[in-house]
């Protein structure tokens, strides 16, 4: 097992943190040290976001216990390990572990930011309740999963990655996929009896050829996927900055689909995941149609025009309408 230093994944985190520096609403966060308090809206549940966090049972990248959530959050040349829970309030309130509380408030600046983007908390999901609430699919999805967010995935190449590595297989084998490429090429922290994983950095990656990914026992194409967008993110030529700068969807849209191994269903995840739009709609998406086909109560899944008949009133929301829905799933 490689033991690696990750340095470069921090930068990229630190990057995506610099474009977003006005990403902490003022008074949304107490810093209390080794304590932090996040402030929430009232359309927020962790209950919601945890059960849906917890379905996740092979996932490498944190772990749930007694309702509370834990992860290690590289930031800079700091990794702080946090516990995350919620107060009577319904706060989140993230504390910080070990030896791993970070000195300046601007590391924990970051952890809460980071944590925010998480779990999408700047988002007014007012609006879409209220459309949700008029909706023929999605109005069973809002009263059953009320408070949920569109959790995300902060950092792009941890985004990208996941997208590539789900492409047209099952959930389970993905989870078993994404592990071992963690385990043999990411980096790890103990703390307090635990290890706690980070993502391979787009440098790492970079430095790899195929056959060094023979242990993922992952499809040729895909190592191939994974190492060009490491490439590329490693040699400055793709980042979340110039993502988010681009504006438009469909201009960010074409930017990930020229990349070879992204097509039209992982830009739009990663769309969704990462870069927060909310249009974004992976309409192809095998999970939505499933979703659809349930709620619907038929025997054929929906076809591309049925679901755009469906769908006619998600606009700006469609991103949220395919999270809830694939929520069913589990």
């Amino acid at each position: 097992m490689l033991q690696l230093e990750g340095g470069a994944y921090r930068v990229e985190w630190g990057i995506a943190l610099e474009h977003h520096d006005a990403g902490l609403p003022q008074g949304c966060w107490e810093d209390n040290g080794c304590e932090l308090k996040l402030h929430v809206p009232n359309e927020f549940s962790f209950d919601e976001n945890l059960n849906y966090l917890a379905a996740a049972s092979n996932e490498c990248l944190f772990h749930t216990k007694d309702r509370r959530l834990y992860k290690a959050i590289p930031v800079e040349q700091e990794t702080p390990v946090v516990e995350i829970s919620a107060d009577q309030d319904g706060a989140i309130l993230i504390r910080f572990l070990g030896d791993t509380i970070p000195k300046e408030q601007r590391v924990r600046a970051a952890v809460a930011r980071y944590v925010r983007d998480w779990f999408d908390l700047d988002t007014d999901l007012l609006p879409f309740y209220g459309m949700a609430r008029r909706d023929r699919l999605l109005k069973q999805a809002v009263e059953r999963f009320y408070g949920l967010r569109n959790v995300g995935i902060p950092d792009l190449f941890e985004a990208i990655s996941w997208g590539i590595i789900g492409q047209q297989i099952n959930l389970t084998y993905a989870y078993t996929l994404k592990r071992r490429l963690v385990e043999n090429f990411g980096r790890r922290v103990e703390c307090e009896g635990e290890t706690y994983w980070i993502f391979p950095t787009p440098q790492v990656i970079a430095a790899l050829t195929v056959e060094d990914l023979d242990v993922l026992h992952m499809t040729v194409k895909k190592c191939e996927y994974l190492i060009g967008v490491a490439k590329l993110m490693a040699e400055g030529q793709l980042t979340r900055d110039m993502l988010i700068d681009a504006g438009d969807i469909k201009k960010v849209e074409k930017k990930l689909v020229a990349i070879r191994g992204i097509g039209p269903w992982t830009a739009n995840y990663v769309l969704m995941r990462c870069l927060r739009m909310p249009s974004a709609f992976p309409i192809d998406d095998v999970g939505l149609h499933n979703a659809i086909k349930f709620l619907l109560g038929t025997e054929k899944k929906p076809t591309k025009d049925e679901i755009l008949k469906l769908s006619s009133g998600w606009t700006n929301w469609e991103s949220y309408a395919t999270f809830y829905l694939w929520r069913f799933l589990y």
